[in-house]
């Protein structure tokens, strides 16, 4: 494994498109709402992001073939955006996007709920919040990157989720990913490994309600829950420092956890 650490001119840009991937999430706020198809949603948010000076980095990645993936209830990463994907009350949905600015990445998702959602699907997207911002804390020059599972799985596992293991986190900067890669569950892997300051990557646990497993569907790209429950994900592009974790991705509008201010 090979991190290399950003020099100053590289985070500056890494700023610039973590903030417009922010800003494309919190302008799709207040869509979010029963009776939308996700693909409205999708092109909306492509073209605030690109008049925003963002290129949307999903676009034909791997032949992925949209601006944004769209979760919806036990959807737990990859959906892709449909017109008959039409948004009902209850449910609840990660939008994730990446934006490339000055050819750096910004890569970030937020859970929404449309109308009233169950108290069992508030509680698993804020345990899912909270879980991301507890590994995030673990983030300094000198941490060990095994940490930031071991924080997150002490937050979710008195709840009984499932904390997905086959997909993960991972550095970015000029490239989509790269190293390093971020478990989100207590593990051994890369335990000697140390994060030095100007490291920029990505935390983004995927929480289950029931079991961490999961099924890929035949489109090749939408992951599904085996048990059919729901899952929950956030994420944020951080910056490693010497005190701790910058948050690239943060909200300029406020918004952490669902609901948020404008969308109910």
């Amino acid at each position: 494994m090979k991190i290399t650490p950003k020099n100053p001119v590289e985070i500056e840009k890494m700023r610039k498109a973590g903030h417009v991937a922010a800003l494309t999430l919190d302008y799709i706020t207040p869509f979010v709402k029963a009776g939308v198809s996700t693909l409205e949603l999708n092109d909306k948010l492509e073209a605030f992001m690109r008049k925003n000076g963002g290129i949307p980095a999903t676009i034909g990645y791997r032949g992925y073939p949209k601006a944004s993936c769209i979760s919806v209830n036990q959807v737990v990463c990859h959906g892709i955006p449909s017109a008959e994907e039409v948004l009902a009350e209850g449910d609840i949905l990660n939008i994730d996007v990446t934006a490339i600015v000055e050819g750096f990445h910004g890569d970030t998702s937020r859970m929404f709920g449309v109308g009233q959602v169950s108290p069992a699907a508030q509680t698993l997207m804020q345990v899912t919040y909270n879980a991301m911002m507890a590994g995030i804390a673990t983030l300094k020059s000198g941490s060990f990157l095994h940490e930031i599972g071991t924080a997150i799985e002490s937050v979710v596992a008195p709840h009984g989720y499932g904390i997905v293991r086959e997909y993960c986190g991972h550095g970015l900067g000029r490239k989509f990913h790269e190293d390093p890669q971020v478990l989100h569950y207590a593990n051994t892997d890369f335990s000697s490994t140390r994060l030095r300051a100007g490291t920029t990557l990505t935390v983004e646990p995927m929480i289950n309600m029931g079991t961490w497993r999961t099924h890929l569907e035949s489109d090749g790209w939408r992951v599904v829950t085996a048990d059919n429950k729901l899952s929950a994900q956030y994420e944020h592009t951080v910056l490693v420092t010497e005190q701790g974790a910058e948050l690239l991705t943060a909200s300029p509008a406020g918004y952490t956890c669902w609901p948020y201010t404008g969308q109910r």
